[in-house]
């Protein structure tokens, strides 16, 4: 493939413990649900101690129809956190998404109309309230609500529903922001809070509002946030199972001779220089997935998604699967190590561009990709753990959340950073700078 990938693959991959919330009239939450989904509604009698508690699942997200595309790609290229175009960004953002819509639009074609990422990301958060419901019963219900940064919907049409459930308005109550990015980057995690930041100020705080009422600037949502979550356990079983479900697809005799090639989406090296976690973090979990496998088969981290002729972190995917088959290796096995569930850059450009591309060297069908965590029970029991231990613990976010990279000069991460943090009791004394 072009070293200059095609922008659609770009896209992928609390209140404190001592507050008492008012008694209120809840009435029946609007959700994500998918087709054919049945939510029981919210009523106040079962409304725990702590509760009710929105978990809200936050991800860059992907048009569903092709007819969503424009809007999407417009949305991705104004954001200068995930894709900084300086001074020109206003200009350039419009004239480049313009131009890529008709190709990506195909694109998108060619995975079924659209990315299921929206289904699976509300099937995730329901399933998790679910469990959440029976373990955490003093914060429950547990509603699930699901925030894009880049399409529908999107973070500014989570929040107007969080409030027209009965959220904030005067009437307290407690939401987790929850990011399905385990790995934290400024560029994805740091940009959606900021985008949710943003839409609180907005719609909650007096000195933006001016219409807000005295008690309803009082009662205001209570954040936390769960803000990175690399080695998970939970996670680490899920990945593990998926991966050998994939290996055992090989004959047993040359099962432990097949390369694992975890792939992540790449950064900008601007981005890397100024000392974003992302790199460390991924590669934090491709290690604790090779400890749960027993180090069995050996293994190579790689980028994709790469945008543009400017310096990414590399080697890219692409080009690492093409060496090996060149080279004699043809057993190899995909991974998709920083996205919960499948998107264009699973369906696409892994399926359809780099396995279509190893096959015309040669190899056989004998590269292959691991299923991504979609609907998994491991992965969505490990969500609830998670998410549990947060609720229990009341945290507030994690010890890293306030450190900003070293060379950030974002006023707006920093403004971001401390409101989060501002939110509780801080147990683990956690800078912001």
């Amino acid at each position: 493939m072009s070293v200059q990938r095609p922008l659609q693959l770009l896209t992928k991959r609390a209140s404190p413990s001592h507050l008492q919330h008012r008694p209120r009239i809840w009435q029946p939450a609007r959700t994500f649900a998918t087709p054919g989904m049945v939510v029981p509604p919210v009523t106040q009698n079962n409304t725990g101690a702590k509760g009710p508690t929105a978990m809200v699942f936050m991800n860059m997200g992907g048009p569903a129809t092709t007819d969503e595309v424009s809007g999407f790609l417009s949305r991705l290229f104004a954001d200068a956190d995930l894709i900084p175009l300086g001074p020109l960004q206003n200009y350039l953002g419009p004239l480049i998404s313009r131009r890529r819509t008709p190709k990506i639009k195909k694109q998108y074609a060619n995975i079924g109309g659209g990315s299921p990422i929206r289904k699976w990301s509300e099937y995730q958060a329901e399933e998790m309230c679910k469990i959440l419901d029976q373990t955490n019963p003093e914060t429950a219900p547990h509603k699930p609500y699901v925030a894009f940064r880049y399409a529908n919907p999107l973070t500014e049409e989570m929040y107007g529903r969080l409030l027209e459930d009965g959220f904030g308005n005067g009437r307290g109550g407690r939401a987790v922001a929850f990011t399905q990015y385990p790995q934290y980057s400024c560029s994805t995690t740091g940009s959606s809070l900021n985008e949710l930041w943003k839409w609180r100020q907005r719609m909650e705080s007096p000195t933006r509002n001016q219409n807000l009422e005295a008690a309803e600037a009082e009662g205001s949502i209570k954040w936390s946030v769960i803000d990175r979550w690399p080695t998970h356990s939970g996670l680490i079983d899920a990945f593990a199972e998926n991966i050998t479900a994939a290996l055992e697809t090989y004959p047993k005799e040359i099962r432990d001779s097949v390369v694992l090639v975890y792939s992540a989406h790449s950064l900008p090296m601007s981005v890397v220089n100024r000392g974003d976690p992302y790199p460390a973090e991924v590669a934090a979990t491709v290690w604790a997935v090779q400890q749960r496998l027993g180090f069995k088969n050996a293994y190579r981290l790689s980028w994709q998604s790469q945008v543009g002729p400017s310096a990414w972190l590399g080697a890219q995917t692409s080009d690492t699967v093409n060496n090996f088959v060149k080279k004699g290796q043809k057993d190899l096995v995909l991974i998709p190590i920083a996205f919960t569930s499948d998107h264009i850059e699973t369906l696409f450009e892994i399926d359809q561009e780099v396995i279509h591309e190893a096959n015309e060297l040669g190899a056989e069908g004998r590269v292959r990709r691991a299923e991504s965590l979609n609907g998994s029970p491991t992965f969505i029991k490990a969500l609830a753990n998670l998410a549990s231990e947060h609720l229990a613990n009341d945290e507030v976010c994690s010890r890293q959340m306030g450190l900003r990279c070293p060379g950030c000069k974002n006023e707006r991460c920093l403004a971001s950073k401390k409101f989060f943090m501002g939110q509780g009791v801080q147990n683990n004394a956690a800078l912001t700078l």
